[in-house]
């Protein structure tokens, strides 16, 4: 079968600009690794409708609804490669099958990159987090830890004053001049120098000097990258960006590949349920008005 649209990644995004795609009766194809970027985490908050529902039932949920449509197809694999031009790509995917479109719509997600802290994979996703807006107020306006990791901390630190008192855990990961030190201090954080030896029990930072800190909750600022070489093996342009690296696109979601597109956390900074599912709708439209218009769509 030759599809409309093959849709790289079934999460929030990828699932939301499905749900456009089938809905405009387009021949649509899921190709997906299951790997949700939360599904460390037990509950997701801050996206309307399910605050504080598991990850995992919310995408099952979805794709409960996706699949009553006829013109969807799901498969369960990962994707490889991509080869072909505008209305004639191939996908190839990791059990060596192919797939034909005429759109690809890379929703991959991203990896988050985490400092090499002993203790601290362990807990991300549960007591480790990146977001305050998803995470914050889970944690009571505690004590607060943010392990450095860049420049990208201080403003997370600055951030997290609103949910609780917060120490800044500097760990050799940046330098701070002495206006950004009065700064965080006029806003009551503590500042920490000393780097960190491991994370134990559920959120403790146990220093180099064996002193324990104790915590409700950490953040990190993590960097992150496409969960997949895929858009590099079609020759998509990449982009750094404070968060990390991300497919670019343009105001349409394409990418400097024309007939590809990319959307969701791959594709767009900041990252959370809620922003990859609108930016997810948003692609999907965008990628169905390609097929009616395609000498309309911008170039990168």
């Amino acid at each position: 079968m030759h599809y409309d649209i093959i849709v790289i990644g079934g999460s929030y995004a990828g699932m939301a600009a499905t749900l456009q795609l089938i809905r405009a009766r387009r021949m649509v194809l899921v190709i997906d690794a299951g790997e949700l970027r939360n599904r460390f985490a037990s509950h997701s908050h801050g996206f309307l409708g399910q605050d504080g529902i598991d990850p995992g039932e919310i995408t099952a949920h979805a794709r409960r609804q996706l699949e009553a449509y006829p013109t969807l197809s799901w498969r369960e694999d990962r994707a490889e490669t991509i080869s072909g031009q505008a209305d004639n790509f191939t996908v190839t995917t990791a059990d060596g099958k192919s797939y034909q479109g005429r759109r690809i719509l890379l929703a991959i997600g991203v990896t988050d990159q985490l400092p090499p802290i002993a203790g601290l994979a362990e807990r991300w996703g549960k007591s480790v987090f990146h977001c305050p807006y998803c995470h914050g107020y889970e944690l009571n306006q505690g004590h607060i830890g943010i392990i450095a990791t860049g420049p990208m901390s201080v403003h997370q630190a600055e951030l997290l004053t609103d949910w609780g008192s917060v120490t800044l855990v500097v760990n050799q990961a940046l330098t701070l001049d002495l206006s950004t030190r009065t700064s965080l201090e006029s806003r009551g954080v503590a500042i920490e120098d000393t780097p960190i030896d491991r994370i134990e029990n559920s959120a403790d930072v146990l220093l180099a000097d064996r002193r324990l800190l104790s915590f409700k909750g950490l953040f990190i600022a993590s960097r992150s990258t496409p969960s997949s070489q895929i858009a590099e093996i079609a020759g998509c342009a990449l982009e750094e960006t404070p968060m990390g690296i991300q497919i670019r696109t343009n105001a349409e979601g394409q990418t400097s590949v024309p007939g590809i597109f990319a959307c969701g956390d791959t594709a767009m900074a900041p990252h959370s349920v809620s922003l990859a599912v609108g930016n997810g709708a948003m692609a999907g439209a965008q990628v169905h008005r390609s097929l009616l218009w395609p000498e309309g769509t911008l170039k990168l």
